[in-house]
């Protein structure tokens, strides 16, 4: 028969968890949504929410989204890469397989903004779309991205100036 101090800290533990599956679920499926197929956004997210579940006493309670959006791109990268098949000596270097067909990317209608996030880079991309869709800029990025604060804000004002440049090359034509 458990400890009584174990029963509450599984009632406390089930607590915390259902609190934090009820406030940010909808986050992380449209996190989901914007990234990839709709089907299968609601799949992914309980997959960070398994993950939650399992690692809960490395969630840290200050910063729980921007650690469920962490965890969420490495599931959409791992569940990225069981669907490309590339031969190992086909893998590039440095960087990662390009798709023809970026799922991130093709939930924008502008043609131009497109070209211009997908000529910034994997990382600037990664960087713009989280603080221009998930919301996410200083301290929550720097959680997301595992940097410091500083470190955030000097990548996402470098994100903003490549896109900044790359627009202006896609203009000038």
């Amino acid at each position: 028969m458990p400890e009584p101090a174990e029963t509450a800290a599984t009632s406390a533990d089930t607590a915390w968890f259902t609190d934090v599956v009820r406030e940010h679920s909808t986050a992380l499926v449209r996190y989901f949504a914007r990234r990839g197929p709709r089907q299968d956004a609601e799949d992914l997210a309980a997959d960070v929410f398994a993950t939650a579940w399992r690692r809960r006493d490395d969630v840290p309670r200050d910063a729980v989204l921007p650690w469920l959006y962490r965890t969420a791109g490495f599931t959409l990268a791992n569940g990225r890469r069981k669907h490309i098949d590339l031969p190992v000596e086909a893998v590039p270097e440095t960087g990662s397989a390009r798709i023809e067909h970026d799922p991130e990317l093709s939930a924008l209608f502008d043609a131009e903004l497109r070209g211009a996030l997908e000529s910034v880079g994997e990382r600037d991309r990664r960087i713009l779309l989280l603080h221009a869709w998930e919301g996410l800029d200083g301290n929550e990025l720097a959680e997301v991205l595992g940097i410091s604060r500083s470190g955030a804000d000097a990548a996402l004002s470098r994100a903003r100036k490549r896109l900044r440049e790359a627009w202006g090359e896609r203009m000038s034509f």
